[in-house]
């Protein structure tokens, strides 16, 4: 073994004539290139600090598809759309089951009960009803020429109206019913000319009960007129009748 190393450390040695660099002072020798050193492996060094952490690797490729998850907790309710668009009208369905039967209704006879009257002369008496005679229609009867009273034959609502002719002087007519006043009319008469008054008004009436036109007040006040060219009128008319 001794002999082994000898040898070794001979062919290390430079050869004769060769430059043999002198070493400074305090600094290690250092082997030439390419030459074996033929030295023995020191002690192991301490291991080095740990590097800085690599980039993020690539994404890995989806893996299969998991359970189905329990059913989530109900949000609340969100806002009302808007309307869409009313879609194409469906076939025709089937005929439903009949309704009940109606309430009976009312029987097919009309009631009817209308007058249409005139005067043919001039009123000269107050506070009396004044009689119309001049029949323009009373197909029912219900008015009373001669005595210039209306009768009520089917109780329900009716509607009256006069349309009066005023000259020479003043008008005060009042209509009324079942002997009480229930509208007045005055008019004031023009010195020299034909003036008009008129008035209307709706009533319930029950079987019996009368309805007429006069004057009032005094004498002075009785001014209605009529001819052949200015008439004087008083109209009534059943609008429906009562039920029960």
């Amino acid at each position: 073994m001794l002999l082994l190393q000898a040898i070794l450390l001979l062919l290390a040695l430079p050869s004769r004539g060769q430059d043999v660099p002198v070493d400074e002072p305090g600094v290690p020798s250092l082997p030439p290139k390419g030459a074996c050193t033929g030295w023995i492996a020191g002690i192991p060094g301490h291991p080095g600090h740990n590097g800085p952490p690599g980039r993020d690797g690539r994404d890995g490729t989806p893996g299969e598809k998991g359970e189905k998850g329990d059913p989530g907790l109900t949000g609340p309710k969100g806002d009302t759309g808007e309307i869409g668009v009313t879609g194409a009208e469906g076939p025709r369905g089937f005929p439903g089951n009949p309704g009940r039967k109606g309430e009976p209704g009312e029987g097919a006879y009309v009631h009817r009960s209308a007058f249409s009257v005139g005067l043919e002369t001039r009123v000269t008496i107050s506070n009396v009803p004044i009689r119309f005679t001049k029949i323009f229609y009373n197909q029912q009867n219900h008015y009373d020429s001669t005595t210039g009273k209306f009768h009520c034959n089917i109780p329900g609502l009716y509607y009256f109206s006069y349309h009066i002719t005023v000259y020479m002087k003043d008008v005060k007519v009042s209509l009324f019913k079942k002997d009480k006043a229930v509208l007045f009319t005055f008019d004031q008469y023009q010195d020299k000319n034909v003036d008009q008054a008129s008035g209307s008004v709706l009533l319930h009436l029950e079987v019996g009960d009368q309805v007429w036109l006069q004057v009032y007040g005094e004498g002075e006040h009785n001014g209605l007129y009529a001819d052949n060219v200015n008439d004087s009128t008083f109209t009534g008319f059943l609008l429906y009748h009562d039920i029960d």
